[in-house]
């Protein structure tokens, strides 16, 4: 399908510079365009490519100033990003959807299958399951004994929802996602080996969420381990049993949060940080890469560093400790003309 300048616009109450008439028919990244291609350009790092791309029509922010000519059609909106985000979410929702059963598969007869559903070859979905109406559960997909899928949710192949685990409506499962294995749970014997502690609890993912491949959302040990709407976490993830996630909260991949960890609302945490158990990271926490949760977080504060602390205070810091071995060297020198005089 093609659309015109002036039509995209009108979608993203933008406005139009240029040929209002010219049109696309694909995206592409910025330098790489190409003509009948739609780009965007909201990170200033990129805007050289502006000045030289074919592409015939690139999303700007509305106060971006030109330095040079520009050949393609520009559309101001507010937020570039944010808008192309938008065109890119109205493309992938008019690609068409599989529907149908293929085989071969297993269907419990006391499993519940809404409508318009497709569930593809080799997947498994036990007694008492239910999936809701438009579900998509690809190949190698195992749903177990009285699990919940809801509406509009997608299950991509090899991912794995243990038996009761709910997972609400319009979630995304990317493969080889496991909800509801058993949580870490041991107990010292005087031997020193350790006694396995049952894990009977379960999962509950709320709607809207998006969970990366190969995610582990463990199991409560009672309970249940949940995971807020619209939450969205990233590849290789390790979420521990009775712990929950805030809604609306990113976190990107390697991270983990260990046992009945509670995480707030809004939170932003980058890759690879480590939240020890039991704690409480409050709402709206951003927690850099690398970082490792230690004690709980109050709210809306900025963390930094292994132990991590206020992160203006780790920036400060690191000014002083990255030069340690000079001002050792100052002191050693100090020391020696102590020693002399």
């Amino acid at each position: 399908m093609e659309f015109s300048a002036a039509m995209i616009a009108a979608y993203l109450h933008g406005t139009v510079e240029g040929d209002a008439n010219v049109t696309v028919n694909h995206f592409t990244k910025i330098e790489e365009g190409r003509p009948g291609a739609l780009c965007f350009l909201s990170n200033p790092k990129y805007e050289p490519y502006l000045y030289t791309t074919d592409a015939s029509i690139a999303i700007v922010n509305a106060d971006l100033q030109t330095k040079e000519p520009v050949k393609c059609t520009l559309i101001r909106v507010p937020d570039a990003y944010q808008a192309f985000a938008m065109l890119l979410q109205l493309y992938q929702e008019n690609l068409p959807r599989k529907k149908g059963t293929e085989q071969p598969c297993h269907i419990a007869e006391s499993a519940v299958i809404g409508q318009d559903v497709y569930i593809g070859a080799f997947a498994y979905i036990g007694e008492n399951a239910r999936i809701g109406d438009r579900a998509q559960i690809y190949p190698n997909t195992y749903i177990g004994d009285g699990a919940r899928i809801g509406d509009d949710t997608t299950v991509y192949a090899g991912a794995k929802i243990y038996a009761d685990c709910q997972v609400g409506n319009r979630c995304i499962l990317h493969a080889g996602t496991v909800i509801g294995a058993d949580g870490f749970g041991f107990a010292p014997r005087e031997d020193h080996t350790y006694s396995k502690i049952p894990q009977i609890g379960r999962v509950i993912i709320e709607d809207d969420v998006e969970i990366g491949a190969n995610t582990c959302i463990d199991r409560a040990t009672m309970g249940a381990t949940v995971v807020r709407r619209g939450t969205k976490l990233d590849n290789l993830i390790q979420v521990a049993h009775n712990v929950e996630v805030g809604s609306d909260t990113v976190m990107a991949a390697q991270s983990g949060i260990a046992g009945s960890a509670k995480v707030g609302a809004h939170c932003v945490v980058g890759g690879q940080v480590g939240i020890a158990g039991h704690l409480h990271v409050g709402d709206g926490v951003q927690i850099a890469a690398q970082s490792g949760i230690l004690k709980s977080v109050p709210e809306g504060r900025s963390m930094f560093g292994s132990p991590a602390f206020d992160y203006k205070d780790f920036m400060r810091s690191y000014v002083v400790f990255r030069r340690l071995a000079e001002l050792k060297k100052q002191v050693d020198n100090l020391s020696e003309l102590h020693k002399s005089s």
